[in-house]
């Protein structure tokens, strides 16, 4: 028996089995799921089993998960496909007696106004649907989504339209930590955690950075439709762009706030602040 993670090439997964790895799970005892196993390599290296498997393709994914005890499936990648590919994942952890079912959700799946929460929610249906034990971990945004762009926000400023909507934010490691918790603790199963990081509004971040570099960065708040135009016009593809606007402007709803401390009690220490994330990155 064995703990299966999909996804297992994308940041999160592959944080997520090393998660595993760092809290004593045997190598031998973890199976690294992912389409192209050339890039975990080094995880087979480790006696990590590596197996090869696309949500498109539910014969790779019923023999990716045979004698899996616990799969933590990572969401799919690719929006507006994710219904059917989720729906072969969910079908071969059930035909494979999965005794139990993480899913990487969104912040408040249930309720979210987000167009990227319409999947996550139709997802977490049909798990329950499907009579599978399971654990919804709804993570809010990535810290990781700010980041990258911080020599941009010092040399331009931060622009985007989610007003003065607080983001509950964390890092991979954080919520990949979180992960591995609810497929080694106990009494995880049938659960729902909203997890996020202490939130915070893009001023808020503008003006850490701001307080740590001794640059007059500031925040620009946006109309939906005008944040568009300045990602269209920055090289970014009308889709994705509309995607990204979308996100602030349930940012600035509320969607991604999440309220209460489910992801400080999972991995049990203070998920990584702000403040600490801009330091290293600076």
């Amino acid at each position: 028996m064995s703990i299966v993670v999909t996804g297992a090439t994308g940041h999160l997964g592959r944080l997520i089995v090393t998660s595993l790895l760092q809290r004593g799970v045997p190598a031998t005892g973890i199976v690294a799921v992912g389409r192209d196993t050339g890039r975990l390599a080094d995880l087979a290296g480790r006696g990590v089993t590596v197996r090869q498997a696309e949500y498109d393709d539910p014969g790779t994914l019923r023999a990716a998960f045979a004698g899996a005890e616990k799969l933590m499936f990572v969401s799919g990648s690719e929006v507006g496909r994710r219904v059917a590919q989720h729906r072969n994942v969910i079908t071969a952890a059930r035909q494979a007696g999965v005794g139990l079912v993480g899913y990487t959700s969104i912040a408040k799946a249930d309720t979210s106004s987000l167009v990227l929460a319409t999947e996550h929610r139709l997802t977490e249906q049909e798990i329950i649907a499907a009579g599978l034990p399971y654990v919804f971990l709804r993570n809010s945004w990535y810290l990781e989504n700010y980041l990258p762009q911080v020599p941009a926000y010092l040399e331009h400023g931060v622009t985007g339209a989610a007003g003065d909507g607080r983001i509950s934010a964390a890092t991979r490691a954080d919520f990949a930590d979180a992960a591995a918790e609810v497929l080694t603790g106990d009494g995880h199963t049938n659960q729902v955690y909203e997890l996020g990081g202490d939130s915070f509004t893009l001023a808020e971040l503008a003006g850490e950075l701001a307080r740590q570099s001794g640059r007059d960065v500031r925040y620009t708040d946006l109309p939906v439709a005008a944040y568009v135009e300045v990602l269209v016009g920055a090289g970014l593809p009308q889709g994705y762009a509309e995607l990204l606007a979308d996100g602030d402007r349930g940012a600035a709803e509320g969607d991604l706030h999440v309220e209460g401390d489910d992801l400080a009690k999972l991995i049990g220490r203070p998920p990584v602040a702000l403040a600490e994330a801009i330091r290293a990155a600076l």
